[in-house]
């Protein structure tokens, strides 16, 4: 059985994942699986290529700033106090189109996504607010390995 888990506002297990920091207050080995919870700092012009999940529910809320989602043909500004939930196979895309960072929780239910980019993120402390942009290297190593967890990264072009 799991023990309760805690973590203080500079805790949790901190990387960088394509120029955004992840700051992961639950993962699969906390929850049984159930579901991993990260806060995301997002810095303007941040945030991931269209990609699809096909194993599990991805949930955003936006605590700070505001961020662009694309789902196929559809934009939406999400600011402060939204909230969105990204059922499995469903296309989207979040990107910060704003002048200032932007923080958000990102939740994933079951668990597991967490591993991928335990496997090609950059570590940082736990309490980094920014992360150096993504290097040409960090973004292949993304597209090699996303297919073995499930996620199809959608590149213009591709």
């Amino acid at each position: 059985m799991n023990m309760p888990t805690w973590r203080a506002p500079t805790e949790g297990r901190t990387i960088a994942v394509v120029g955004d920091i992840y700051r992961f207050l639950a993962t699969g080995e906390d929850t049984n699986g159930k579901y991993a919870l990260w806060e995301a700092i997002v810095p303007p012009g941040g945030g991931p290529p269209p990609h699809v999940h096909s194993r599990e529910e991805e949930g955003f809320y936006i605590l700070e700033g505001e961020m662009t989602f694309q789902l196929d043909a559809e934009r939406i500004v999400a600011k402060a106090g939204m909230f969105a939930n990204m059922p499995v196979g469903t296309p989207h895309s979040f990107k910060n189109e704003s002048g200032k960072p932007a923080r958000m929780l990102i939740s994933v239910a079951p668990a597991g996504l967490e591993k991928m980019f335990f496997e090609f993120g950059v570590p940082l402390a736990s309490n980094a607010t920014t992360a150096a942009r993504p290097t040409k290297e960090e973004i292949e190593k993304l597209l090699a390995i996303a297919p073995r967890y499930g996620i199809e990264i959608r590149l213009p072009g591709h």
